[in-house]
């Protein structure tokens, strides 16, 4: 039958639809965030069905012939007025972009296959756990070796050719770049900061290390009284415990963030806190004409971690973050931090100390983290490295790198959450967010001034303000490489991290 709506009727038709998809995918991640939380270890095997249900049923909806021949129809309009912006003002040319970049990766895939993939990275993450748990990486190796090759078949039916694997993951997640683009920035950054590590290394040996028995229940306390206090909206939010830390969408009014504790580290839980609260900023921050629509969500994953690396470090660890919060720190932890004088907490905050664990690494050893995964995932699509082997093959890259030995496998390999779940090509996005955040913090201090002032009053608004109209608002009508030019004037590059990242570390070790 012959659609004769008008294109405006047609976008209409096409909100409509896609808002439906985003509800099933929305609660979808529900499942997946109790999982994570709550969900007793029994029910596993049953809420993989669940997930395997409810992902195969959005994929059936999102790749039906309505949305793909409303699409096609929609994708022929030449009018620029219309295409500029609907009458509410949502963004029609991002919509009916990110929608057909998404439609065209989705209707590719079988349905049968969603609904393994669902069920078998359902399963995959409750043997990570075990796994971890018992430090028993062979147990996880045949669920890691089935996502490896779930991911395979995925760029395979997106019709990447078999040597260009890794590159259709790294477009799930960060569109504008590739693997050559990736390495261009990070192999400058990589040298750059190992020679910084090695300077620092050589004037001062070992790390600070924090002293006492910090109760999980003061530590908690803090930590939502700070979410509070940079802006985070418990009325539209909430904490909880996680092995892994992270924040999950469920509504344009639900963003919830998790974090675990380490009695003997108060600082572990603080920093994965302020790192989310980052994520979650940017989605309570969200144009609501977005709402419901795929474009409600980051530009990219890169954009994204922009936003939690801008927090947790170049904001969260800065001496004028912390000198109003310091004495509120110690009233919480007299005992253990009555006595310490601001310039040793400081010192001790910002002190470089490789480790094995990458969500506990310092501001400057991250990157290298990130990058060794990032050449790992490499050698693991293009057949150069076997599951069996990459253990060692881990271990290996760690002393390269970072100086380290990993004294088990749950410290090494298996330390990280995203491969358990298929999640391969994201990685790069965590130093990928420590470039495009110190380029938007650039441009955020030349239009607004120093925040050294308000960071010591704890007046957040002009931060939270200018990122909101410049990066959050647009959700995902932009991709990463448009939106780092349109805002800062330049593209991409490691200089300002690597620069940011010299002038503070010289500064604080005299080098």
């Amino acid at each position: 039958m012959t659609n004769n709506n008008t294109p405006a009727e047609d976008l209409e038709k096409l909100r409509i639809l896609d808002r439906e998809r985003m509800h099933l995918c929305r609660a979808a991640a529900l499942l997946q965030w109790d999982q994570e939380t709550y969900l007793p270890p029994g029910g596993a095997e049953e809420r993989a069905e669940q997930l395997a249900v409810l992902e195969g049923v959005a994929h059936d909806k999102f790749t039906s012939p309505e949305f793909g021949g409303l699409l096609d129809k929609l994708g022929e309009v030449k009018d620029a007025g219309f295409l500029q912006s609907a009458p509410d003002g949502f963004p029609v040319s991002g919509f009916l972009r990110a929608l057909k970049h998404d439609y065209d990766k989705a209707v590719k895939l079988p349905g049968g296959f969603v609904r393994e993939c669902a069920r078998a990275e359902g399963l995959s993450q409750a043997a990570w756990v075990a796994a971890r748990k018992q430090n028993d990486f062979a147990a996880f190796a045949p669920h890691l070796e089935k996502m490896i090759g779930f991911a395979k078949q995925k760029a395979g039916y997106w019709g990447w050719e078999k040597e260009r694997l890794y590159d259709g993951l790294l477009d799930s997640f960060e569109p504008s770049y590739g693997v050559k683009e990736i390495a261009a920035v990070f192999n400058p950054l990589r040298d750059r900061l190992q020679l910084m590590l090695k300077k620092i290394t050589a004037k001062q040996a070992g790390s600070l290390a924090w002293k006492g028995n910090y109760s999980i229940a003061k530590q908690e306390s803090f930590c939502r009284e700070m979410m509070a206090g940079i802006g985070f909206d418990f009325g539209r939010g909430r904490l909880d415990i996680s092995a892994h830390p992270f924040t999950t969408t469920l509504g344009f009014n639900d963003v919830r963030v998790t974090t675990r504790y380490a009695p003997a580290d108060p600082l572990s839980a603080l920093f994965s806190v302020i790192h989310e609260c980052g994520h979650a900023f940017y989605e309570l921050s969200l144009d609501s004409v977005l709402r419901y629509s795929s474009l409600a969500e980051g530009a990219s994953m890169g954009i994204h971690e922009s936003q939690s690396r801008l927090w947790e470090n170049v904001i969260g660890r800065s001496r004028p973050f912390w000198e109003p919060w310091f004495p509120r720190l110690q009233e919480h932890f007299p005992k253990e931090l009555g006595e310490t004088c601001f310039d040793v907490f400081y010192r001790q905050l910002n002190n470089v100390s490789p480790g094995p664990i990458r969500v506990e690494a310092d501001e400057l050893s991250y990157s290298l983290h990130i990058i060794l995964r990032f050449e790992l995932e490499k050698k693991l699509f293009s057949g150069e490295l076997s599951v069996n082997d990459l253990p060692a093959a881990w271990n290996a890259a760690m002393k390269e790198y970072l100086g380290v030995e990993c004294a088990n496998d749950a410290e090494g390999v298996l330390q990280d959450v995203h491969w358990s779940m298929g999640a391969f090509g994201y990685f790069p996005s965590y130093a990928l967010g420590n470039l495009y955040g110190l380029q938007f913090w650039g441009k955020l201090k030349e239009d607004c001034g120093n925040m050294d002032e308000a960071l010591e009053k704890k007046e957040y608004g002009a931060i939270h303000a200018w990122l909101k109209e410049n990066i959050h608002r647009k959700g995902r009508s932009a991709l990463p490489a448009e939106l780092i030019k349109e805002v800062t004037g330049r593209p991409l590059s490691a200089d300002d991290f690597s620069d940011y990242i010299e002038h503070k570390y010289t500064e604080l070790y005299g080098l």
